[in-house]
C-alpha cells in the first residue's frame, strides 16, 4: 500500500513530530510511506526523517503555505498514491479541493481542541464541507474529537480518536544534557518544549518566574512567530537573565533529564506530544488546567489554573519545599507517560490503513 502523508513543513510542533515517529515505524511494518512537505525548508526534522529512511518531498521552499501554486503542484501528488494522509490546515483543505477533480482517498489527522477557524462564522460551512471529503479523520485525543463533532455535526466522515504517543523507553533512560548546568550552575531548572506559537502561553512561566527565588532559571526550547514578543517580555519583567532561549534542538531528552520541573503552558492542545515526553524523565510535570493538557496530566502532574502566574510559582515552590510530594509526583508522571508509548499508535494507525483492504 502507497501511503503519501503531507504536512505543511518540519519546522517544530506535535503534528511534526509524529512524521517522524510514526512514518519510520509504519515502513517497518511493510507499508511504502512518503511525506510531502508544502515547505521544504531544511530543518532537525526533517533531516530526522531522512535518515530514517523516509522519502521527504516538498513543494518549494519558503513563501506561503496557501499560495495557489502549491494547489497545483499538489494534484500530481494525489493521483499517485492509495491514500493521502493530511495534516494541518492547508493540506487539509487543497487536498478536499483536489478530490474534486481526481479520485483519490483521503485521512487526516486533527491536531488540536480548536483552532482560530472555528471562530470564523463565515468559514463553517467551508469547513463542514472539507471534512466531509475525508474518509477518516483521526483525532489525537478524545476531546479534539469530541470538540471535532460538536463544531462539524454530522459528517460523511469516519471520525475517530487514536492518541498520540512517544517513544517513552527512549525519554526515560537518556543522560542528561550538560548544557543548562553550563548556562546556570547550580540554580534550580524550569523547562519548557514548544513553538513560540499563538496557542502556546510561555509568558504565564516568565511571569511566574519574577515571583520565584533568582535561583531559578527558565529555558524555553523551540522557535517560532512570538519568540521575540517573549524575549521582550522577560526584558519587560526583569529576568531576561534568568530566561534562556535555546531555540531549535535535537537533544530533547537529554535537556529535560537536565531539568528540575518540566512545564507545559497553553491556552489549548490536541493532545500535547512534548507534554507526554515531559513526563518520561522522572521529574515533576506541571501544565495549564486547559482542553488537552488536563486529560493527559490530571491526576498525575500538577494543572495550574490558564494564564495564572502566581498559581505557577506557587505550586512551584510548594514542590520546591516539600521533596517527598516532588518524588510522589515525579513518580506519577512517569507512570502516567506509560500509557501513551508510541506502540499503541502505531498499532492504531496500522489497522486503519489495513480498514482499506477489506
Amino acid at each position: 500500500m502507497k501511503i503519501l502523508h503531507v504536512i505543511t513543513s518540519l519546522r517544530t510542533g506535535g503534528a511534526e513530530k509524529l512524521m517522524v515517529d510514526l512514518l519510520p515505524r509504519l515502513k517497518d511494518r511493510g507499508y511504502e510511506v512518503d511525506l510531502l512537505l508544502f515547505d521544504g525548508t531544511e530543518t532537525p526534522f526533517r533531516r530526522a526523517a531522512e535518515e530514517a529512511g523516509v522519502k521527504v518531498m516538498d513543494l518549494g521552499k519558503g513563501g506561503s503555505v496557501y499560495s495557489p501554486l502549491k494547489f497545483m503542484k499538489l494534484l500530481p501528488y494525489l493521483r499517485k498514491y492509495d491514500v493521502v494522509h493530511t495534516h494541518n490546515t492547508a493540506p487539509q483543505l487543497f487536498a478536499a479541493v483536489g478530490s474534486l477533480l481526481c479520485s483519490v482517498v483521503l485521512y487526516t489527522t486533527e491536531h488540536t481542541t480548536s483552532n482560530r477557524r472555528r471562530g470564523w462564522k463565515w468559514y463553517a460551512a467551508i469547513d463542514r464541507w472539507m471534512y466531509g471529503c475525508y474518509s477518516k479523520v483521526v483525532c489525537i485525543s478524545q476531546k479534539a474529537e469530541d470538540n471535532l463533532r460538536s463544531f462539524i455535526g454530522k459528517s460523511k466522515a469516519e471520525i475517530l480518536t487514536i492518541n498520540n504517543g512517544v517513544d517513552v523507553e527512549k525519554y526515560a533512560s537518556a543522560s542528561a544534557s550538560l548544557d543548562l548546568e553550563d548556562i546556570a550552575p547550580c540554580c534550580r531548572k524550569l523547562i519548557m518544549v514548544a513553538g513560540f506559537r499563538w496557542e502556546k502561553d510561555q509568558d504565564t512561566i516568565i511571569k511566574a518566574l519574577l515571583l520565584l527565588p533568582d535561583d531559578f532559571h527558565l529555558f524555553l526550547v523551540g522557535d517560532g512567530v512570538r519568540r521575540l514578543e517573549c524575549e521582550e517580555l522577560a526584558r519587560q519583567q526583569g529576568v531576561a537573565g534568568r530566561v534562556h532561549f535555546m531555540g531549535l534542538r535535537t537533544d530533547i531528552a537529554e535537556l529535560l533529564h537536565a531539568a528540575d520541573y518540566v512545564l507545559m503552558s497553553s491556552h489549548f492542545e490536541g493532545l500535547s506530544l512534548s507534554s507526554v515526553e515531559g513526563m518520561c524523565v522522572g521529574k515533576p510535570f506541571l501544565a495549564s488546567d486547559v482542553d488537552g493538557l488536563r486529560e493527559v496530566v490530571g491526576g498525575a502532574g500538577v494543572l495550574f489554573p490558564h494564564g495564572d502566574a502566581e498559581a505557577l510559582a506557587a505550586e512551584i515552590g510548594r514542590l520546591a519545599d516539600n521533596p517527598e510530594e516532588y518524588a510522589a509526583v515525579a513518580d506519577r508522571c512517569r507512570r502516567r507517560a506509560d500509557q501513551f508509548d508510541i506502540s499503541a499508535m502505531v498499532n492504531s494507525y496500522s489497522k486503519i490503513y489495513q480498514s482499506l483492504d477489506e
